[in-house]
C-alpha cells in the first residue's frame, strides 16, 4: 500500500528545528555535568555553554522569522481535540524557554563579580548586559539571575520529555505519519522500515 501523503515543514524549518535541539540537548549536558568538570576543563566548557546558548538564541529568533514568511502545513485531522491543545502548548513553552535560558544565562554571565569575558566559540567576543554594572549588589543578583537559569533549565528537561515521548507515541503506537513532517524526506523509508512497515 503506497505511502500516504505528508505535509511536510519547509526543509529551512526541519533543519533549524533539529540544529537547535541538538544544539540544546548538549547545552543541558554540558550544565548537568559542569560541576563534575575538573578546574581546568570548565572554563573551556563554559565558553562552549555560552557559545551554544546564544547561538540557540539567534537560531530561535530566525525560526520564529521563517515562520512568519512560511506558514507551517495545517495540522493532521487525525488529532484529538486535547492533543492539539497539548502540542500547542508545550510548542509555546519551547520557544519561551528558548529565548529565557539563553537570556538569564546572558544576564548572569553579565552580572557575575568575576567579570569573565565571553568569546564564542573562542573567536568572537561578546558583550555583556551594560545595564547590569549599575547593580548594588551583582553577586547576589548573579546568584538569583543563576537559580533561575536553572530551574528553566529543568522545564527544558521536562518538556523535551513530553515532545519526544508525543513523537514516539505517534510514530510506534499510533502508526501514523507526525514524526514525518518534521523528519528530512530521505529518512521517511529508514523509519518506516523501522517500525516494521514494508517498502
Amino acid at each position: 500500500m503506497p505511502a500516504p501523503d505528508i505535509r511536510r515543514y519547509h526543509a529551512v524549518a526541519i533543519s533549524l528545528h533539529w540544529l537547535i535541539a541538538v544544539l540544546i540537548i548538549a547545552n543541558l549536558a554540558i550544565g548537568l555535568l559542569f560541576g563534575y568538570m575538573a578546574r581546568p576543563d570548565r572554563f573551556w566548557f563554559m565558553q562552549l555553554h555560552k557559545s551554544f546558548g546564544i547561538t540557540v538564541l539567534a537560531l530561535t529568533c530566525a525560526r520564529l522569522s521563517w515562520r512568519l514568511f512560511c506558514k507551517p502545513p495545517p495540522e493532521p485531522a487525525s488529532l484529538k481535540g486535547w492533543e492539539l491543545w497539548a502540542a500547542q502548548a508545550v510548542h509555546v513553552l519551547l520557544y519561551v524557554l528558548m529565548f529565557a535560558i539563553p537570556l538569564s544565562g546572558w544576564v548572569l554571565v553579565s552580572s557575575s563579580p568575576l567579570h569573565i569575558p565571553t568569546v564564542l566559540f573562542w573567536s568572537i567576543p561578546w558583550p555583556h548586559l551594560p545595564f547590569l554594572d549599575s547593580l548594588g549588589d551583582a553577586k547576589a543578583f548573579s546568584h538569583q539571575a543563576g537559580e533561575i537559569h536553572g530551574l528553566l533549565a529543568y522545564g527544558m528537561i521536562g518538556l523535551l520529555v513530553l515532545h519526544v515521548g508525543a513523537a514516539l507515541r505517534h510514530h510506534w503506537t499510533l502508526k501514523d505519519e507526525i514524526l514525518f513532517r518534521m523528519t528530512p524526506a530521505f529518512l521517511e523509508h529508514f523509519l518506516r522500515r523501522l517500525r516494521g512497515e514494508k517498502a
